[in-house]
């Protein structure tokens, strides 16, 4: 997922209204910051840190971290290891049934797989460009890494770790889900689209506009209901009919969203944004959608993870130094986050 300029935060926070977003649903809600664990990191100058996966059984997590993925104990914070040498991690996939871990590395065009008990490497799989996205899906037992820079998508074999097939998205890949029964639906940023592939064809089967959300990032999904919530740049988050690709509702969200997660026992989804807004949710009916509470977290606190047995959710991020001045070269300036050295922090936030 994409860097998010550092000024936007004060502005943000210069014009931020207490109350902008309303609480509808106040039962549902109370979410606070239960535990912060400082993790260090920032030796680069320039950090990168993207999904969060959590293996709910083992009580490990997984933060992927520039060039390592931290592996924290879920319930104590102790770091339980580290796997290292890897190039601008973004994601990690567990396949448990064969022992393994799967970890999109953007910045070598591959992916890193990895003993689940020992957390020692055992190969590597060359994918498209900049795999930034990585998912299990279950029903083809396939992994997908979803391609930035070549824009496709890699289909990988997790017993051998051969490529099955390469499929082209169209525009700028984003985060993805599988329903579990054979269909994955991915983000397309260029697009503005939500792209369905059939992971037992590898077929593109459709593709659905997101209007009026723009530039769709986020994705989780209610399977059960068949409704994909889809969290656009534009600071809209789309409820979407998983069989038809009709928009149900929009509600409005925090700039830079990255992260949105579904919670079918309570019915609650969520969605996290780098202005470090988490938005509540509930789903009162699979046509329609209430705000519960916005809770503001900490800058550049933009994808989670959510504990399904204790119900809280884990968030990672740092504090950010002032952007360096935008390079002299003919392209058009970039602002880049740079963190303070030692300040990556996992929180945690529960009821």
């Amino acid at each position: 997922m994409e860097h998010f300029g550092l000024a936007r935060f004060a502005i943000w926070l210069v014009f931020l209204v207490p109350g902008s977003f309303a609480t509808t649903n106040s039962q549902q809600g109370g979410y606070h910051l239960i535990k912060k664990y400082t993790l260090g990191g920032g030796e680069f100058g320039r950090d990168y840190f993207d999904y969060l996966t959590l293996d709910v059984s083992a009580r490990r997590l997984y933060l992927t971290h520039n060039t390592r993925v931290n592996v924290i104990d879920a319930d104590s914070g102790t770091v339980l290891g580290d796997i290292s040498n890897l190039h601008y991690v973004h994601g990690v996939a567990l396949v448990k049934e064969l022992d393994r871990g799967f970890i999109s590395e953007g910045g070598a065009d591959q992916v890193t797989i990895f003993d689940l008990k020992t957390l020692q490497v055992i190969g590597q799989v060359k994918t498209g460009g900049s795999p930034d996205c990585i998912i299990y899906d279950p029903a083809s037992r396939h992994i997908f890494t979803f391609n930035a820079r070549s824009k496709d998508a890699t289909v990988i074999e997790p017993a051998n770790g051969t490529v099955v097939a390469t499929l082209p998205i169209g525009g700028h890949p984003e985060q993805a889900v599988a329903d579990g029964n054979g269909m994955i639906y991915d983000n397309d940023e260029d697009g503005n689209e939500v792209v369905v592939i059939d992971s037992r064809a590898l077929t593109i089967k459709a593709r659905w506009p997101v209007a009026p959300a723009i530039t769709p990032t986020a994705m989780t999904m209610d399977r059960e209901h068949r409704r994909l919530f889809v969290g656009g740049r534009n600071k809209l988050f789309a409820i979407m009919d998983a069989d038809n690709g009709k928009v149900i509702q929009t509600l409005p969200i925090g700039g830079g969203v990255d992260s949105n997660i579904y919670e079918p026992e309570t019915g609650l989804v969520f969605s996290s944004t780098r202005e470090g807004t988490l938005h509540v949710f509930h789903e009162d009916s699979p046509d329609k959608f209430t705000v519960v509470e916005t809770v503001f977290t900490q800058p550049g606190a933009k994808t989670m993870a959510l504990d399904t047995k204790t119900h809280n959710l884990f968030l990672d991020t740092a504090d950010f130094g002032p952007p360096p001045p935008p390079s002299s070269g003919t392209g058009p300036p970039m602002t880049v986050w740079t963190i303070v050295p030692g300040t990556f922090v996992l929180l945690v936030y529960g009821r």
